[in-house]
């Protein structure tokens, strides 16, 4: 049969004494509005787009035809989600034409 060991009487192995715990330092993690509106903005929209066009679409344009409708709002959401990828890899060129800029001048 297993004892019972009192673990509070044992003095603590795991740190050793003498030495004093460093703080960790405090990252600076802002992002820039103009980004959290881009990403809010896609957001509503992925949102809002598909569902706005499935009902739009079944109550006026196809009336009755949800399979249809479904299949356009897939579409609406494609669109919206390539937009973001194209609004995203324009947001970044210039950042890659400044990097290739140093890099010749350091040439």
């Amino acid at each position: 049969m297993a004892t019972r060991r009192n673990v509070k009487d044992e003095p603590d192995t795991t740190e050793p004494e003498g030495i004093e715990e460093k703080k960790p330092e405090q990252v600076n993690l802002s992002v820039p509005p103009s980004i959290l509106a881009k990403l809010l903005f896609f957001t509503f929209a992925m949102l809002g787009a598909p569902l706005g066009t499935y009902y739009i679409s079944n109550a006026f344009l196809f009336t009755g035809n949800s399979t249809v409708a479904a299949a356009l709002a897939a579409v609406m959401a494609n669109v919206i989600l390539a937009a973001y990828v194209i609004v995203a890899m324009r947001e970044d060129m210039p950042a890659k034409e400044e990097d290739e800029r140093k890099e010749k001048k350091s040439q």
